[in-house]
């Protein structure tokens, strides 16, 4: 099957290749999208020959015409499916309302705990036994949207912040690809905010082979 996904992201791009790496949804990709033009997101996109795309903030008046923008900019690329990736920005209502259950966030916490930029801190600063990776759906709230996939990781007692992340970017790099596979493929159902995923027995095929 054919699709065309944006993917946004803010920082070095450790998600953004795990997606470009995975055999289903990387072809998907279509363009990249950063709000900061020395992040290293792009750069990974065009060496794959990726459209990628700057819009910093500083060059709009308002938050609202950034969004527009790029929402503007996202219906000329005739995106179907947005995927965040270390995206640090949070989308307005012009883009959210228009990609209504087609925009996914990865985020390093078992959601609802730890929303927010902070998540890997604020777990180790609670003195949290277990956290993990949650990937969901995005709504018009920060780290609300439904929860399609989560994965629990411990917290060890020597953990740092820079530790603790570098365990929890391998779940994201396993998970994000699968949950974004599973969205575009047409394979969740939503029921207010449960996910259900369909087909789950080849699914469940799927992550063990």
């Amino acid at each position: 099957m054919d699709a065309r996904i944006a993917v946004l992201a803010s920082g070095a791009g450790t998600n953004l290749q795990a997606l470009l790496d995975d055999p289903h949804v990387g072809p998907w990709i279509a363009l990249v999208v950063s709000d900061k033009a020395n992040a290293g997101a792009p750069g990974r996109a065009r060496v794959r020959g990726i459209k990628a795309v700057s819009l910093e903030p500083a060059h709009y008046p308002t938050r609202q015409e950034h969004d527009r923008h790029l929402a503007a900019l996202l219906e000329e690329e005739a995106i179907e499916f947005v995927l965040l990736a270390g995206y640090m920005r949070i989308l307005g209502p012009a883009v959210v309302r228009a990609f209504q259950d087609r925009i996914l966030n990865v985020h390093p916490s078992l959601l609802p705990a730890f929303p927010g930029g902070h998540a890997i801190r604020d777990a180790l600063e609670w003195g949290a036994k277990v956290t993990g990776c949650t990937v969901h759906l995005v709504d018009e709230e920060v780290d609300h949207g439904p929860i399609v996939l989560q994965e629990p990781l411990p917290i060890l007692p020597g953990d740092t912040e820079d530790s603790l992340h570098g365990r929890i970017q391998q779940v994201e790099h396993r998970l994000y690809p699968r949950a974004a596979r599973l969205l575009v493929e047409g394979r969740l159902k939503f029921e207010d905010r449960r996910v259900h995923i369909l087909d789950e027995a080849t699914e469940f095929e799927d992550v063990i082979t």
